[in-house]
């Protein structure tokens, strides 16, 4: 019976972690991970690469059966007297939840000068934008965050899990992972489109950290197209708005285009780096009221927020860094899709553009011509 109950058969990211990754975007200093030493320990430490401390208060079988609260309260202590953080955040886990730990009691009695936010989160969601919207909710009540702002990310993080179920990750009971096509074929094809006078759309529809590398491939089109000497037959759109979204995201966009400088003219703004499920519907007008015409699209970071009919008749090339993506990509009529393998790593701590792999490819295969 339970078999017949499951919708999605492989993992899914979790809700702890996005309250994670949202505590860093609110430009928390330290993040305390209320659970087991080993709770999310891989994207703690990740994250700890781009410039947050993650500590947990390592809760063992003890705690599990007698709770943590005491062992909290010193851990935010700790947290204030060793760091002198400005901002701290505090995240539940599925041990807290279970045993049913007061994050909000602790952190009173802690009673700290820097403001907390306390995530009340466990893995247990199916959507794991539960996480951020809870860090949202959080945010808005230590006046981190206005009201309006809220509502935005609300709207951004509802959108975003439609496209997720729609077209993504979350699309299918099992999707297997694949590494995608070629990167040296899909490469000679996209030089061979440009030197048969083939005019193409560079699409960079990125999530967040993710564009310091999906963004290479916008530079590398670039200068492929340059050498060929058909550089008028591309057009860049970008969702690299600088006035949009938290602290640190609207940070991201002003690093990339500082990077472009001079050498990348980005033709038309699709929206700000979290905006990614929304900018669809932008690019669809601007290709139908401007760029009918155009043969192909090159479409990097999000490739499935693209709606379908905004590239009827073009040839899709898409670049993603979910191996679970290729498969419902391919479905949609996407005919070469690639795989930016471990992006997220390394385009965590960066300020710079990131080379990635197809750019990188596409570079060496002018460089024969």
């Amino acid at each position: 019976m339970q078999q017949k109950n499951l919708s999605i058969m492989h993992p899914r990211p979790s809700s702890i972690v996005a309250a994670l990754y949202t505590l860093r975007d609110l430009n928390v200093e330290v993040a305390i991970l209320h659970g087991p030493p080993g709770c999310s320990f891989k994207h703690a430490r990740l994250l700890e690469e781009d410039g947050i401390r993650v500590v947990t208060t390592a809760l063992d079988e003890n705690g599990f059966v007698f709770g943590g609260h005491d062992r909290l309260v010193d851990m935010l202590q700790k947290v204030e007297e060793r760091f002198s953080p400005k901002r701290i955040g505090v995240v539940g886990t599925c041990v807290s939840m279970i045993i049913g730990e007061e994050l909000h009691e602790a952190v009173m009695e802690a009673n700290l000068d820097a403001p907390v936010i306390e995530v009340e989160v466990h893995a247990g969601y199916n959507d794991n934008t539960k996480g951020v919207l809870f860090a949202l909710e959080s945010a808005l009540d230590v006046g981190i965050i206005d009201r309006q702002e809220f509502e935005r990310q609300q709207h951004l993080l509802n959108e975003a899990t439609n496209v997720e179920k729609k077209y993504g990750a979350a699309s299918k009971e099992y999707l297997e992972p694949s590494r995608g096509d070629v990167k040296y074929t899909v490469a000679k094809r996209v030089i061979e489109m440009l030197k048969a006078g083939k005019k193409g759309i560079c699409i960079l529809n990125a999530k967040k950290e993710t564009a310091y590398m999906f963004a290479d491939i916008t530079v590398a089109l670039q200068e492929v197209a340059v050498k060929l000497g058909v550089e008028d037959n591309i057009v860049n759109f970008a969702n690299l708005d600088t006035e949009l979204g938290l602290p640190r995201v609207r940070q991201h966009a002003e690093h990339i285009l500082a990077d472009m400088h001079d050498n990348v003219k980005i033709d038309e703004i699709i929206g700000g780096l979290d905006e990614y499920p929304i900018a669809g519907q932008q690019v669809r007008q601007l290709i139908e009221s401007k760029y009918k015409d155009f043969d192909f699209a090159v479409i990097a970071g999000v490739p499935h927020a693209i709606p379908m009919e905004a590239l009827e008749g073009m040839e899709l090339i898409s670049i993603t860094n979910g191996p679970r993506q290729v498969h419902p990509l391919k479905d949609m009529g996407h005919e070469h899709v690639l795989v930016e393998i471990d992006l997220h790593p390394k385009t965590l701590g960066v300020t710079n553009i990131v080379e990635s792999e197809f750019g990188a490819t596409l570079r060496q295969l002018a460089l024969e011509e």
